[in-house]
């Protein structure tokens, strides 16, 4: 761990202001408090280490801290799996040297795979939100990201920098929310990657709301749920999604959206697809 790590820093601080004393588990003292959660002595004591060794370690400082320690400090900050990792991640990096990565493809086999979904968007995302892949559904529900420069087919661009987005999510805030988290998670596992450098630059200068939850070092694995959508062309959509990722490269993942069977949306998914498959006009 190098000398003043700022992530490792600032991802516990907004961790500790995250939990109450009463949360965890600490009897209340009198007087009004100063911070907004938990001190750094009370982590320290929570974790069976000394105030001292905290602080420093919070700091950044160079300390080869344990596993063991690590995990007594996810449990004082009631961290859950997402973020142990992430803390992992931050506090001890790969000695590999720093190496820019090579470019992204998909391999043809997963885009014939991509390809043969016909009645569900699909999309392969790569580092960074890179969109490296989408068939006929998804580009008819999101936008056609073949027809943008290589550098705009990236999911975060889209959802902060093109005004459908904000139409096209029924909940704007928490989608855009885990975009951010989802970059953090990234980011943690590639703090020297220049491109994500410039991706986070670019957005922190050009959208408010994505600079103010980067700060807060939220941090999300993308692996199933629910989206809600209100599509300029048939309305409604409640779709679920599963992520899945290839053997081989786990910074790439296959999204995939399902329908419910016989739901209104399995209806308005059918007119999309239909809609997307009539030729264009010129």
């Amino acid at each position: 761990m190098s000398e003043g790590n700022p992530e490792l820093r600032d991802f516990l601080r907004a961790r500790r202001a995250r939990v109450t004393p009463s949360e965890a588990g600490l009897a209340p003292e009198p007087g009004v408090r100063r911070v907004p959660g938990l001190r750094r002595e009370e982590v320290a004591r929570l974790a069976g280490v000394s105030v001292d060794y905290y602080v420093r370690l919070e700091r950044g400082r160079n300390l080869n801290v344990s596993e063991s320690v690590l995990d007594a400090i996810a449990r004082a900050l009631r961290l859950d799996e997402t973020e142990r990792r992430h803390l992992f991640a931050l506090a001890k990096p790969s000695r590999r040297r720093p190496r820019t990565p090579p470019p992204q493809r998909i391999r043809p086999g997963l885009l014939r795979v991509l390809e043969t979904l016909d009645d569900v968007p699909a999309m392969v995302l790569g580092r960074r939100l890179d969109v490296l892949g989408a068939n006929r559904l998804a580009k008819a529900l999101y936008r056609d990201f073949d027809a943008l420069p290589p550098r705009e087919r990236n999911m975060a661009r889209f959802v902060f920098l093109d005004p459908l987005s904000r139409e096209l999510y029924a909940d704007w805030e928490s989608s855009a929310r885990s975009v951010v988290a989802t970059l953090h998670l990234y980011a943690g596992r590639n703090p020297h990657d220049p491109a994500l450098a410039e991706l986070i630059g670019e957005l922190s200068v050009r959208d408010h709301d994505f600079r103010r939850w980067w700060a807060d070092h939220d941090v999300y694995q993308r692996t199933h749920g629910t989206k809600h959508y209100r599509h300029p062309l048939v309305g409604e959509l409640v779709l679920g999604y599963e992520a899945l990722s290839p053997t081989d490269d786990p910074d790439q993942v296959l999204g995939v959206h399902t329908v419910e069977p016989g739901s209104p949306s399995e209806e308005r998914l059918r007119l999309l697809a239909s809609w997307a498959a009539e030729p264009a006009t010129p």
